[in-house]
């Protein structure tokens, strides 16, 4: 399952989470696939989808950095995956 995180650091957090992404801490955990970072121009946060069969890997991650940031974590599909149940649904 492929998993979307948005982030942003909480005010006065920054350099604490840089200096723990330059340490190797946002490496993606055991198990789990790192498929995009992307980080806003304006440095006030980013994105990231990763992939994995275990949900609570995310969680794991996501709570290395809950005290730092503020987190949005949701279960994404993809366009193969939509457009049948769309076409099921809407379809007249």
């Amino acid at each position: 399952m492929k998993f979307l995180t948005t982030w942003a650091a909480l005010p006065g957090a920054t350099r604490e989470c840089v200096e723990m992404f330059l340490a190797g801490e946002a490496a993606p955990e055991p198990g789990v696939t790192l498929i995009a970072r992307w980080f806003k121009v304006d440095g006030s946060g980013g994105v990231t989808i990763s992939e994995t069969d275990d949900a609570a890997l995310i969680f794991k991650s996501a709570t290395k950095w809950a005290d730092l940031m503020e987190l949005s974590i949701a279960p994404i599909i993809g366009d193969a995956e939509a457009g049948p149940i769309f076409a099921a649904r809407f379809k007249k």
